[in-house]
């Protein structure tokens, strides 16, 4: 199969991407993975509850039906979307080439162009009892207790005094890598508290919700249990490049390095879009409006590299 375009991934980048070019006749082929980087096609939305902060929506929206909208949104204008997922890459010459996941050893299909959309997923702790109660009290979006020490720990922490009504934060060592601006705004806080030489060792609920994690202290070796109502990761990220690394610029911690302003790679003809190459925003608005730029950019490279 040869495709004037091929887009990576399916998330809100994907989508909107897809979204532009097939109105613009382009007829782009959009792999939405199955399972790839461990997610449902739809990706990282298709694991989270209530989204209330996506323009359109005045109610909220589960994060899987508006996955389910997009895609009905891309089929609309003509995109074709394949359930598979892309395991390899050849960026080395033009039509671009990739191979599908179980069929490495067979023909490659090919593209005059790419729009990398495949995402990034949240680094998890994999804790006894994480599995049972994901989603059910542990999240990697904001819900009360943080782990991590960092910028993003504590303006996570700091938001989510709004919403609940007092805040722990698990730092493993006795000072935070946050800034010094953030650390202040932290532990000047009434509602929070900081942890300091915690860790997490375990997940504890009922069977349907958390409600308890057990702690260890690093120094002493002093095991309590700490009554929760929820339990937010905020160590990171891990962007899913496994895909195109050695063949595409990617920062010290593996996101998609693109020219400033601009959705364009180190590969002439290969875009990126979404959480694969934003490690400040990572928010569903963001990366549809990437995905708008990856398309428009794209679409104006092949009026300039294909022949009419």
């Amino acid at each position: 199969m040869h495709s004037k375009v091929v887009i990576i991934g399916s998330g809100p980048a994907g989508h909107t991407a897809a979204l532009y070019l097939s109105r613009a006749t382009l007829e782009p082929v959009m792999f939405e993975g199955l399972f790839a980087n461990g997610f449902a096609p739809g990706g990282q939305l298709t694991t989270t509850t209530d989204v209330e902060n996506y323009p359109g929506f005045p109610e909220g929206i589960m994060g899987g039906e508006m996955m389910d909208k997009f895609r009905e949104q891309s089929i609309r204008f003509g995109t074709k979307i394949i359930t598979e997922t892309v395991s390899k890459v050849d960026l080395s010459t033009r039509p671009f080439k990739f191979w599908r996941e179980n069929h490495e050893d067979k023909e490659p299909d090919t593209a005059d162009s790419l729009i990398i959309a495949t995402g990034a997923a949240a680094k998890r702790l994999n804790l006894p009892g994480e599995e049972i109660y994901w989603q059910k009290g542990i999240s990697a979006c904001a819900v009360c207790d943080v782990v991590g020490g960092g910028d993003s720990a504590a303006e996570e922490a700091t938001f989510l005094t709004k919403f609940g009504s007092h805040v722990f934060v698990l730092v493993r060592r006795d000072k935070l890598r946050a800034s010094k601006v953030m650390a202040n705004r932290l532990l000047s806080n009434p509602n929070i508290t900081v942890l300091w030489n915690t860790i997490a060792i375990e997940c504890k609920g009922d069977g349907n919700v958390l409600n308890l994690l057990i702690t260890k202290n690093t120094k002493t070796g002093e095991i309590k249990d700490l009554p929760i109502n929820g339990l937010f990761y905020a160590i990171g990220h891990v962007p899913a490049t496994d895909l195109v690394k050695g063949q595409l610029k990617l920062d010290s911690d593996g996101y998609v390095i693109t020219e400033p302003d601009s959705t364009c790679t180190s590969v002439d003809g290969v875009f990126a879009a979404g959480d694969v190459k934003d490690k400040r925003y990572r928010q569903a608005v963001t990366s549809a409006g990437s995905g708008c730029m990856a398309a428009l950019e794209c679409e104006r490279w092949l009026s300039e590299h294909l022949p009419e």
